[in-house]
């Protein structure tokens, strides 16, 4: 228990640390105040049992409640108002760090690790420890300081009671034990239910039209159901297996002071205690019954909150890429890639790739599926690091520039793009937020997309669904290369740019594309025989190599996979539809 709760503070970080141990030390101030209510009271026995009592009785004791009423109420919100603030800027800077982490991550965690788990971290872990992990941690250390305080108090009125409580202490910390490792063998399997839940749900809204396509509704809605189905047993199972330890220790706890409060009046009778001591071992059984249960049924959840925070460790504790280079402004942007080696786990992607792209030049990069193209791209543009071999940006190491300085030269037009849940002005500055409008517009009308943005109900100002739902695959595309002639970058990668983009609209966006690419090195990802045959430079990747590479002219001379390439795409060029 004490090192879940230690664990959870390393993890809150200095300054939201302090905020909890100060609410702890509060906490033990409010089981003072709280304490106070015993002699209070017994101010007023004595006087009772001395048959006179006084108005400087009925005061002192009025003010002794007083004072713990309202003091209890003043440290009680105080502390409260601590946990809050820690457990809520707690998971705030995490979320941030988090999203800070995985900018720097290989691309490769992002294929091993499914949008659920990582989304899951990052809302249901991340609500768990900012709303039940303070909670939790605060009510259990409260608890257990409040009753040691009790304990403590009770050797100055009478020390038989004070280790009876002992007694039970020990016993009840005993049985929560027993509950500690009944919920350690639950909480993996709850948080893993939900991430479970988390993936499912976001599968099913993510490819809805698919699921609607090929009639797979009720395929994939019995996935989703048994997600749920499974999130919902694993619960009832949680619960089942706690409930009745949790049974057993709060019971432990009402045995506790069912036992003080006998044996105070056994004593009482005896004549070894005398009335007022009765009394106050009589209250303090009470309130030493309630501050245990407390302790005890919220430390139920300490399992969870331990594996929340192991979780979100875990992103956190995934080696990034050697970012710590230098800010590195390159004299040219000639890109070069010597003996590149790379692997998806055991399988050779890329096998010893070597390849010189002067600067202003456009490369294109063709070949059969599955053949490395969008390795290598990913590797060039330094999203992997390589296995071996080396990748440098104007002579210098790729490696040596840090990251944020080496992506200032790099565009990127992706066949699939994302635009964010906000304003199209927005999307389109996203790579230079200060950019005044009229700079937007221009990139618009450049792009090709200034018409129907201003179609829109909102024109620039119009907010787009998450993803860019709402608008079409060929709006997507033109306002990501929008995006890319903002940020005005030297180096463009296009990945298939004009793959979404209707018919009627190709020869304005290939116009826009020359535009983007004029005096750039650019590097692309191509199918269509337009953008390939005017190349500097055309490489043909297959099986993790360059088995062609020269110009369109050159490979066609040659017996080979370009040439067969150009062909099919020839062919299916000139294909028409008759009329019947």
């Amino acid at each position: 228990m004490v090192k879940i709760i230690r664990r959870f503070f390393a993890f809150c970080g200095e300054e939201n640390r302090r905020r909890f141990h100060l609410s702890i030390l509060l906490g033990v101030l409010q089981a003072f105040f709280e304490a106070l209510k015993i002699p209070a009271i017994a101010c007023m026995v004595r006087a009772l049992l001395r048959g006179n009592v006084t108005s400087q009785d009925i005061l002192l004791s009025f003010g002794i409640m007083a004072l713990s009423i309202v003091g209890a109420g003043l440290v009680k919100s105080k502390s409260m108002m601590l946990q809050t603030e820690g457990g809520y800027d707690t998971c705030a800077r995490k979320r941030v760090e988090i999203a800070e982490h995985m900018r720097y991550l290989p691309m490769g965690y992002f294929n091993e690790n499914s949008l659920g788990q990582i989304t899951s971290v990052t809302t249901n872990v991340m609500e768990n420890l900012e709303n039940v992990a303070t909670r939790v941690i605060m009510m259990v250390c409260e608890g257990l300081l409040t009753t040691s305080l009790i304990i403590v108090m009770l050797f100055f009125f009478d020390w038989r009671i004070a280790l009876l409580l002992c007694a039970g202490f020990v016993v009840f910390l005993f049985a929560n034990s027993f509950l500690q490792k009944a919920a350690e063998s639950m909480a993996g399997r709850k948080i893993d239910a939900d991430e479970r839940l988390v993936e499912k749900v976001l599968e099913y809204l993510q490819g809805m039209a698919e699921v609607k396509a090929y009639h797979l509704t009720g395929e994939k809605s019995r996935e989703l159901n048994e997600a749920i189905a499974v999130n919902a047993q694993t619960n009832t199972d949680m619960e089942m297996k706690l409930v009745p330890r949790m049974a057993v220790q709060s019971f432990i706890a009402k045995l506790t002071g069912v036992c003080m409060v006998a044996l105070s009046c056994r004593f009482y009778c005896d004549g070894t205690m005398d009335a007022l001591t009765t009394v106050v071992m009589v209250i303090s059984a009470f309130i030493v019954n309630a501050s245990l249960e407390t302790a005890g049924n919220y430390s139920a959840l300490l399992r969870v909150v331990d594996v929340s925070v192991s979780r979100a460790q875990e992103i956190l504790d995934t080696p990034q890429m050697d970012i710590s280079g230098d800010r590195i402004r390159p004299d040219t942007m000639d890109l070069d890639a010597e003996g590149l080696e790379f692997s998806y786990e055991k399988r050779r992607v890329i096998d010893g790739i070597s390849v010189h792209i002067p600067e202003k030049t456009t490369t294109a990069i063709v070949g059969p599926s599955g053949g490395g193209k969008t390795t290598l791209v990913n590797l060039l543009a330094r999203f992997w690091d390589t296995d071996a071999g080396r990748v440098s940006l104007g002579g210098r190491d790729v490696r040596d520039y840090d990251m944020d300085s080496l992506m200032e030269n790099f565009s990127f037009v992706f066949q699939n793009v994302y635009l964010f849940h906000d304003t199209i002005a927005n999307n389109i500055r996203f790579g230079r937020p200060e950019a005044p409008m009229e700079k937007v517009i221009e990139a618009a009308k450049k792009a090709c997309c200034h018409d129907f943005i201003m179609a829109l109900p909102d024109g620039y100002e119009t907010v787009i669904g998450e993803g860019g739902a709402s608008l079409s695959g060929g709006e997507k595309q033109r306002i990501s290369i929008a995006r890319a002639m903002m940020k005005d970058a030297p180096v463009i990668f296009l990945d298939e740019a004009t793959a979404n983009v209707d018919p009627e609209n190709e020869n304005e966006l290939m116009q826009a594309i020359r535009a983007l690419t004029d005096e750039k090195t650019v590097i692309m990802i191509a199918h269509r025989l337009k953008t390939v045959e005017g190349a500097d430079q055309i490489l043909v990747v297959d099986h993790g190599q360059i088995v062609q590479r020269g110009r369109h002219e050159e490979l066609m001379e040659e017996d080979g996979i370009y040439r067969s390439f150009i062909s099919d795409r020839r062919e299916a060029a000139g294909w028409k539809v008759k009329a019947s």
